[in-house]
């Protein structure tokens, strides 16, 4: 397989190969967002590690938390099925 101009070995030559299969199997469409999702697999995790975020920690009240997570409840987890 080839990386960035390198010639990279796969470990496990049964899963390169199956994944070659499947491959070959879909669409073109489907074979670019594959690619995409490999590519997100393999880059660094973008963020904050945790660890920074400790600082953060207890400075909601209960109250606080609970009227937070009601608006990501309320305004973030809707799915508008007419925009797909």
């Amino acid at each position: 397989m080839h990386r960035g101009g390198k010639i990279v070995t796969v470990r496990d030559a049964h899963v390169q190969q199956e994944i070659l299969r499947y491959l070959d199997q879909m669409p073109q469409a489907s074979q670019r967002q594959l690619m995409e999702f490999a590519r997100v697999l393999v880059s660094e995790p973008k963020g904050v590690p945790g660890r920074k975020l400790l600082r953060y920690s207890g400075i909601l009240s209960p109250e606080e938390a609970t009227e937070m997570e009601n608006a990501i409840a309320e305004g973030c987890e809707r799915v508008d099925l007419d925009a797909w």
